[in-house]
């Protein structure tokens, strides 16, 4: 795990030098067929990949997008009517079997299918109409890290490259990366959460995937119970049971979605909780731990985010004597019907 954490800078500007091109080929042949609608299907990670997606389309080029159940097809046999309908199937292995059977019945519904997933070769590939290779390279580790911030990179590479917007901003990304983890600041803050056994992630817009996906990576590798909510949602109920004792992890991006977690984090300093904030660390002096990033537009800021907290989830699992890279019980691939 920590090998390919370390990767990630490399397979960054590997996918900008060598998948750029093949992205923005599909991205056209989207834009030709002018699709009205766009449904998204993914597991796990992947899922977060796909939510992370949907802000994309729909901030970047106004379409409503969904989120889908695979059981719908799968398992309750549904055939609605997918004409206009632009499916988009996310998957590290390309191989779980519900997304490659709901992946062919979109399709015979009548939708038009892309596949993201890093193998090229995989079921899920070969279902679809369309390919996108996030040439991550083998991943070995149970938790995907550096297949994760690729499925991100090349989510944004095909929503920018379909609205016809400039893709080269994301050419700062592999050196901001390796600044990033050469800092090593989840890695710092690990020993404040070593016999912590449940803790709370938040964050709004673009960052809500971060904080989902780091929610997923710490309760896979160190068996904590980690609850990911978006700030706007947990400022109803759930903010009740947030004090000392439970900490809070607070992604907060520069721009418009940190203005609009301010709210919350004035909250959570009246509360006394222990926050960890990530991100535009000004918005929360009062914080306990703070992990400042560079400042990027907020669209590509995810990419960086996610880097020191899957060093977090790394560094807490050793010390709480787990082993990060074979989590129990777990597998690289995870079947499903």
């Amino acid at each position: 795990m920590a090998a390919e954490i370390a990767e990630q800078p490399e397979t960054l500007a590997r996918l900008l030098t060598d998948g750029a091109a093949p992205i923005a080929s599909v991205a056209q042949a989207v834009a030709a067929r002018k699709p009205r609608f766009v449904l998204l299907a993914a597991r796990g990670t992947s899922d977060h990949a796909a939510l992370y997606l949907k802000y994309l389309i729909e901030v970047r080029l106004g379409l409503p997008v969904g989120l889908v159940s695979p059981s719908t097809l799968t398992v309750y046999a549904a055939r609605p009517c997918y004409d206009d309908v632009l499916w988009i199937a996310l998957s590290q292995s390309g191989g779980s079997p519900d997304l490659v059977e709901s992946t062919t019945r979109a399709r015979e519904a009548g939708a038009w299918a892309i596949a993201i997933t890093n193998a090229p070769e995989s079921p899920l590939a070969t279902a679809a109409d369309a390919h996108i290779d996030v040439m991550a390279g083998p991943e070995l580790a149970v938790a995907a890290t550096k297949s994760y911030t690729s499925e991100l990179l090349a989510a944004w590479l095909l929503a920018e490259s379909w609205a016809g917007g400039d893709t080269s901003r994301a050419e700062v990304l592999p050196a901001l990366a390796r600044d990033v983890l050469d800092r090593g600041y989840g890695l710092e803050v690990a020993p404040r959460y070593r016999f912590v056994e449940r803790l709370v992630t938040t964050g709004r817009g673009f960052a809500y995937p971060t904080a989902r996906e780091a929610a997923l990576k710490l309760m896979e590798t160190s068996y904590l119970s980690a609850h990911a909510f978006s700030s706007a949602d947990l400022m109803h109920g759930p903010l009740a049971m947030i004090d000392e004792d439970r900490p809070v992890i607070a992604v907060v991006p520069f721009g418009a979605g940190g203005a609009a977690m301010q709210p919350v984090l004035d909250r959570l300093a009246e509360r006394g909780a222990d926050v960890l904030v990530e991100g535009d660390v000004e918005r929360a002096p009062r914080a306990a731990a703070a992990i400042p990033l560079p400042e990027t537009g907020e669209d590509l800021a995810p990419i960086l985010q996610i880097m020191p907290l899957q060093q977090l989830a790394y560094a807490m699992a050793i010390a709480r004597g787990y082993d990060p890279d074979a989590p129990r019980g777990l597998r690289k691939i995870t079947e499903t019907l």
